[in-house]
């Protein structure tokens, strides 16, 4: 089992950073606009548009691969109490309080202890 999660951390945290390299390595919707005047953006590693289908569906899979790493690990991380003294409540399992002090040793209150009674 902690293999298992350690793999998933490790898988949720590379899917992670691929992503937001990915994210930043997308042109914004107006860099569309400065190419039309020789902003140098058709000329990209992947062709004029082949890059944003590219780089889009890629973050596109790297954010399922990401979703469902955080939803494995959720979901080990939540387990049920086998134990039944473990399925009470949390109050119940708390230290009794402590006993009230002892009374006085007259039965009347300590009334036989003032003078003149």
């Amino acid at each position: 089992m902690n293999v298992l999660h350690t793999l998933l951390v490790i898988v949720q945290v590379l899917s992670a950073l691929a992503m937001i390299g990915l994210v930043l390595m997308q042109h914004g919707k107006g860099a569309d606009a400065g190419a039309a005047f020789g902003g140098g953006a058709s000329a990209s590693l992947f062709g004029a548009s082949g890059g944003a289908n590219f780089l889009s569906r890629s973050t596109a899979v790297l954010a399922t691969v990401f979703l469902a790493s955080t939803l494995a690990l959720a979901f080990l991380g939540y387990q049920r109490p086998s134990a039944p003294a473990a399925a009470g409540s949390v109050l119940e399992t708390l230290p009794a309080a402590p006993a009230a002090p002892a009374a006085p040793a007259g039965a009347d209150g300590g009334a036989a202890q003032i003078p003149g009674k």
